[in-house]
């Protein structure tokens, strides 16, 4: 716990408060936090004694008439680092919105979106890349969502980034006393210099490649199924949904338009597209699904071509092929029919009836969920442009000039790493990130 000195220096912020539970739960917690907020609890809880023992629970009524339990947490500590209080009551919708109009008719108001996280982060219970796995947290959808979110929380990212920023404020301090202090330190080392950036790049270039692999668990894939019409679009879709959501008819054009259907592989959310069949003429109605195929595979991140191992591949495939702008994987349908036969070499056979090679199909998207780091995707351009500019202050320490002016790309490296745990982010960018929080967090 900080002491009173320490205290003394942190924000005093106006009392606020919110559900910090889900609704429509058997109890509900509400959060009050800031100056004043045990006095306030006072007003409406009892009975309390007249020493107040944070970290103890204690049970009594509050004054909508609804009883329950109150938790105080002293300055310091706590969620957000400030006076604060955790209620529970029952979760009923009347219950928690009498015990919110208490609390504010004393002298309370509603928080923000994210108003208990920034103040945990102004009064440094969280660095910025923590608070943002508060966030994370609270938004996943999956398995590896949820144990990102963790690592950040745990602050993973933060201890990478203190490795990198101490070998670059050790270069930039031998630069700078090299420079000010020449007669007594002597001449920048710099071989010495050079080894210390180099491990700072090779973490950081380790961190923006790990921030790559990790987009997809973070934002998902959009995976187009396309192909002629009853090449088995819909059939698949079914088959790795295991559940019947498109029509699924021998007429050929029953696909009018592009249906969307949320998988879950391993952890990485995938956005599977059904899609109208591709092929000359149609009515109107077609015409309009096809065109809304083509578009549907140029903004997916990958490309299912689906062809009829019955059929083989035709002029027609080999036309859809040349249409397309994205990564593409062929795939050969119905093969647990005698008659399919094999296309090309490098194509996978899959049977929506038997299931033969679905998990093969999966696999290359499961196979991003794992030893995922928690590097977010707001990070990664951050973290290219810091390595950009150690990189710059390596190439200036290695040419014919005054080794001083590699200063100007540290500090600006320095500043870069900054904007990550938020010790140099801009207070827009701060309001651009909490805005983003849910109300009670």
């Amino acid at each position: 716990m900080p002491s009173v000195a320490e205290e003394s220096t942190l924000p005093d912020f106006e009392p606020i408060c919110a559900p910090i539970s889900a609704a429509g739960g058997a109890v509900a917690l509400v959060r009050i936090s800031g100056r004043g907020s045990w006095g306030i609890v006072r007003q409406v809880f009892s009975p309390l004694p007249r020493e107040i023992e944070p970290k103890r629970a204690f049970y009594g009524r509050f004054r909508h008439g609804d009883d329950g339990l109150a938790v105080f947490w002293a300055s310091g500590s706590g969620f957000t680092g400030e006076e604060s209080a955790e209620l529970s009551v029952h979760g009923s919708p009347a219950s928690v919105r009498g015990l919110l109009e208490s609390l504010i008719a004393a002298g309370a108001r509603s928080a923000r979106p994210g108003e208990f996280t920034e103040r945990a982060f102004l009064h440094g219970r969280l660095d910025l890349a923590q608070a943002e796995g508060v966030r994370a947290g609270i938004e996943a959808a999956t398995d590896a969502q949820d144990r990102l979110a963790a690592h950040l929380r745990d602050g993973d990212v933060s201890r990478q980034l203190a490795e990198v920023e101490d070998e670059v404020v050790g270069v930039l301090a031998a630069v700078e006393a090299s420079t000010d202090f020449s007669e007594e330190v002597g001449e920048l080392d710099v071989p010495s210099a050079v080894r210390r950036l180099d491990r700072a790049m090779r973490l950081l270039e380790a961190m923006v490649e790990s921030g790559r692999r990790a987009r997809p668990a973070w934002s998902g894939l959009r995976v187009a199924l396309i192909g002629r019409p009853n090449a088995g679009k819909s059939s698949l879709l079914n088959a790795l949904l295991r559940a019947d959501r498109a029509l699924v008819t021998p007429i050929p054009g029953t696909t009018r338009d592009t249906l969307e259907e949320r998988l879950d592989a391993a952890g990485v959310p995938v956005l599977l597209i059904d899609t109208a069949g591709l092929r000359e003429g149609g009515d109107e109605v077609e015409r309009l699904g096809m065109e809304r195929t083509i578009l549907a595979a140029d903004s997916a991140d990958e490309v299912l071509h689906l062809v009829d191992g019955t059929v083989g591949l035709t002029d027609e495939d080999r036309a859809i092929a040349g249409r397309l702008m994205r990564p593409t994987r062929l795939i050969r349908t119905k093969a647990d029919l005698p008659d399919s036969r094999p296309i090309l070499e490098e194509d996978l056979a899959v049977s929506s009836a038997s299931g033969q090679g679905l998990e093969d199909l999966v696999r290359p998207w499961k196979d991003q969920a794992t030893d995922l780091p928690a590097v977010l995707p707001r990070h990664g351009p951050i973290l290219e442009a810091a390595l950009d500019s150690i990189r710059e202050a390596r190439a200036t320490l290695e040419r014919p000039v005054p080794t001083d002016l590699a200063a100007v790309d540290l500090h600006a490296a320095l500043r870069r790493l900054g904007e990550v745990t938020g010790r140099t982010a801009a207070p827009d960018m701060l309001d651009r990130i909490f805005r983003d929080f849910c109300i009670g967090k």
